[in-house]
C-alpha cells in the first residue's frame, strides 16, 4: 500500500511541475517557426490555404477539434486542418497546417510534423 501511495504522489506532484513535452508553450519563442524555414511542401500548402485551394485531399479545410488542447482554446469551428504532403508516404502522412480564423485574411497558422503531438506557430 505504501508503494502505491508513493507512486501516486510522484505521479500527481510530478505532473504539476513538469509539463508534457508534446505541449507547445505559446509564450516561448521556441514554439514558433518562420514560414521560410518550413519544408517546401508546407510552404506550398500555406500558399494553397491563402488562395483558397484547390486542395489535394478531401479532408483539407475540415474543422480541427483541438481535442488535445495543444493549441490556444477557441470556439469549435475556429481551427481548420490542411494536409502537408510527406515525401515517401502512401497516405496523407503526419504533417499538417492548422489555420485559425479566416485563412484569406488574418488567420494564425500552426505546423505539426508529428500528427498533432506538437505544434509550432508559423511566423510570416
Amino acid at each position: 500500500m505504501a508503494a502505491w501511495l508513493r507512486f501516486l504522489a510522484v505521479l500527481l506532484l510530478g505532473s504539476a511541475f513538469w509539463p508534457p513535452a508534446a505541449v507547445a508553450w505559446w509564450g516561448d519563442s521556441a514554439a514558433a517557426v518562420a514560414a521560410a524555414e518550413l519544408p517546401p511542401e508546407a510552404r506550398n500548402t500555406l500558399a494553397l490555404i491563402k488562395r483558397g485551394g484547390p486542395y489535394p485531399y478531401s479532408k483539407d479545410g475540415t474543422v480541427f477539434g483541438n481535442f488535445e488542447r495543444r493549441l490556444p482554446a477557441k470556439p469549435r469551428g475556429y481551427y481548420h486542418e490542411y494536409t502537408v504532403k510527406t515525401p515517401g508516404s502512401r497516405d496523407r502522412g503526419p504533417r499538417r497546417i492548422i489555420a485559425g480564423g479566416d485563412p484569406a485574411a488574418t488567420a494564425e497558422f500552426y505546423y505539426t510534423q508529428d500528427h498533432y503531438r506538437t505544434f509550432r506557430r508559423i511566423e510570416e
